[in-house]
């Protein structure tokens, strides 16, 4: 038995995640919102990343500003390829990265377009629904023990104004008595919103029937009794196992609908999440331009003073590593951005090149269209699109959608050709919309309509297709009055 040994050399690929490629990546699937705080977050991290101001020239600075003129001229042409979607692509990054490892150059996102009016940036704050019932708590005229029990029950109520942890539950993880948690209960249920610290949608309507200045017999013993009913509406039903006369069910029926079933509702109601849209798209003679938004974003560079630090040497070697790690991450993460943009753009531009007929005629135009489509056009990776058109906007002629509204699956119609299934819901919420309301459509009879348009679809799938939209059943939207 002979034991050898050998030396062998075997070349193999491998692919890897570099930090840069991970970033650049990163970036790309991020929200408008979520990029924004992320370059904040990497300014504070990083001192060598700058954001650039726009300053109005010192009259009497000449001399200084003549110099950087003179010093800007030479580097125009390279800043403004950088900064044009349309020519990034032939802008060779890697020599960026190498023959300028200390740039001025900054990103262009301070974009200055007077002819939109960013209402999109708009938010609007109101008073909780915490701080409400923690108002009333203040005003009530119980005693500091009463109080700090009301307060344990008010920081867990949901923002539908419901009570949905168990007393028990409450008391175990607050290490409090669950018998004085529920004795304080009734009392808290009389603050508003009426219904408040129900622990269902029964007792949230009860405690509301309470509040009314009337005779509530018959009233709460529907809602006690007839809850599985009043959400059929099968108001026969109701008038036979109560004893009653159908008008007088439906007169009570009348009121019960007209109560809130989620109290904290009103609370939340003014909470509107706006979205800023990441590319306009602007009708110009027979075209459509597609324009980055680039407003509200900081203008990045590298600073001057960490430049001028290295250029001097003056420093010791780990100042020296310091600084030139933190201006490898500031240079890469310049490059991600502009890659994020460049990308943004060709994947916008696309889409308006081969959703041509939802632009000029409207969202029932538009075309079935996947995400290999575009990635075959503009010659990138199905994920790589994928990423692009999560949480980011489009703003155009016929108002705001997400990337993704643009890509949908086809229907077949009778005459061979396929329809968008965005196409399909439009016209389906319009046949709900122009319905009977006391003989609302039925999902069969929505799929019989939809074939006399050469629609073939199955019942299942308008049925799922409706529940996208909203809409309810055709027995649920039925109305008696």
């Amino acid at each position: 038995m002979s034991m050898k040994m050998k030396m062998s050399l075997k070349l193999s690929q491998q692919l890897r995640m570099t930090p840069q490629l991970q970033q650049a990546i990163k970036l790309l699937q991020l929200s408008r919102l979520e990029l924004e705080s992320m370059v904040q977050k990497e300014m504070e991290e990083n001192p060598i990343l700058e954001e650039v101001h726009e300053v109005m020239e010192d009259d009497g600075n000449f001399e200084n500003s003549s110099k950087d003129q003179l010093q800007g001229q030479e580097n125009t042409k390279e800043t403004q390829d950088m900064q044009d979607p349309k020519k990034q692509d032939e802008f060779e990054w890697e020599n960026y990265v190498e023959e300028n490892p200390m740039p001025g150059q900054m990103t262009n996102f301070a974009g200055n377009n007077e002819e939109i009016n960013n209402y999109e940036n708009i938010f609007s704050s109101q008073q909780t629904l915490y701080d409400h019932l923690m108002w009333q708590l203040g005003l009530s005229g119980f005693n500091d023990e009463e109080k700090e029990l009301g307060a344990i029950l008010i920081g867990y109520i949901e923002d539908d104004g419901y009570l949905k942890t168990p007393i028990v539950q409450i008391a175990e993880d607050e290490e409090v008595d669950a018998t004085e948690l529920e004795e304080m209960i009734p009392f808290l249920q009389e603050f508003d919103p009426p219904g408040v610290f129900a622990r269902d949608l029964k007792e949230c309507l009860l405690i509301q029937a309470k509040h009314l200045q009337e005779d509530t017999h018959e009233l709460v013993a529907m809602i006690e009794t007839q809850m599985s009913n009043l959400e059929k509406k099968n108001y026969p039903a109701i008038a036979k196992e109560m004893n009653l006369e159908l008008e007088e069910v439906v007169e009570i029926s009348k009121i019960i609908h007209s109560m809130e079933p989620k109290p904290g509702r009103a609370f939340n109601s003014t909470e509107t999440h706006y979205v800023t849209p990441d590319v306009y798209v602007y009708p110009v003679g027979d075209e459509y331009v597609v324009s980055l938004n680039e407003d509200g974003l900081p203008r990045l560079k590298v600073s001057n003073f960490y430049k001028n630090v290295l250029q001097d040497g003056g420093t010791n070697d780990s100042t020296q590593e310091y600084i030139q790690d933190k201006l490898r991450s500031a240079v890469w993460l310049i490059k991600s951005i502009h890659q994020r943009q460049r990308t943004i753009y060709k994947v916008a531009e696309s889409i308006v090149k081969h959703q041509r007929d939802f632009f000029d005629k409207g969202p029932k135009f538009i075309k079935p269209m996947i995400l290999k489509d575009i990635a075959n056009d503009i010659e990138m990776h199905e994920s790589t699109v994928s990423r692009v058109t999560t949480a980011k906007y489009m703003h155009t002629p016929r108002g705001i959608f997400e990337l993704k509204h643009f890509f949908n699956s086809g229907i077949s119609k009778t005459d061979g050709d396929s329809l968008a299934s965005e196409s399909v819901k439009v016209k389906i919420k319009e046949l709900v919309d122009g319905e009977d309301s006391k003989s609302p459509l039925s999902d069969q009879k929505l799929v019989d309509l939809l074939k006399k348009d050469g629609i073939k679809i199955a019942r299942r799938t308008v049925a799922k297709y409706r529940d996208a939209l909203g809409i309810l059943p055709s027995s649920k939207r039925k109305k008696y009055f």
